[in-house]
């Protein structure tokens, strides 16, 4: 990384540039903690205005939500535990046959790197000379970063990722759980659904700034989701209601 040019001003990263030494350990616990907490927002909010539309009873209410909040958190966490795990598992083994390869047969997979540069718009003779630098420094981050795509000193945590997809999902659910409780009968619903939507406003902006995509379509597709899962849950409940 290069700190300053010859006329002396810096030129380093971006501070809003994803640069930093374990950005896609953060940037996936990132990524699992909103998913987390609109899962928990979205899944909860259709559970109490389901049981809502069946019945006026604060505490059938408040049970139905909890044993939901309960449930979902762990799913979550087991979830994301297992999805990451086997990421990592994915990457170790890549990182594994990589090393056997420079320590079985370093000439090729020198000329391998070198080629690999060259695919990349350098001309051979340079592709050569930064192929032999970076081997020279750390063959196996070289090889793994062109070859694979892969950070060795950066992988996924998979216990990190369902630790914070559980808290997240439980932060994420208490919203439309105490909003239904907490609220008088009459005004339950739309208060409820009202939270929601703005809490699925937050989560859809903050994924969309985690990923660098578009804050309007992110927030868009939130909350027609979410509003779509409340409508059919609560139409459900009352059907199911009027029935029992």
């Amino acid at each position: 990384m290069v700190d300053a040019d010859v006329t002396g001003q810096g030129i380093g990263p971006h501070e809003d540039e994803p640069h930093e030494q374990g950005f896609n350990d953060r940037l996936n616990w990132l990524r699992a903690s909103v998913l987390g907490a609109n899962d928990g927002i979205v899944s909860t909010a259709g559970i109490v205005l389901g049981v809502a539309g069946a019945t006026s009873e604060r505490s059938a209410i408040l049970v139905a939500g909890i044993a939901g909040l309960a449930a979902g958190a762990m799913s979550m966490a087991a979830g994301e535990y297992v999805s990451v795990s086997t990421q990592r598992d994915s990457e170790e083994a890549l990182l594994a046959k990589e090393r056997r390869e420079l320590r079985e047969d370093p000439d090729d997979e020198l000329a391998e790197l070198a080629g690999l540069y060259v695919d990349k718009g350098l001309d051979p003779d340079l592709a050569l000379q930064v192929a032999q630098q970076l081997t020279a420094k750390d063959a196996l981050a070289a090889h793994a970063e062109v070859e694979l795509g892969i950070d060795p000193d950066d992988l996924t945590s998979p216990w990190r990722a369902a630790f914070a997809s559980m808290l997240s999902f439980t932060v994420g659910a208490l919203l439309p759980l105490l909003t239904i409780v907490l609220v008088t009968a009459d005004a339950r619903v739309p208060v409820t659904v009202v939270a929601v939507v703005a809490a699925l406003v937050l989560t859809g902006w903050l994924s969309a700034r985690f990923g660098y995509g578009s804050p309007g379509r992110a927030v868009l597709r939130n909350v027609i989701g979410g509003l779509l899962a409340m409508a059919v849950t609560h139409g459900i409940g009352q059907l199911v209601g009027t029935q029992v």
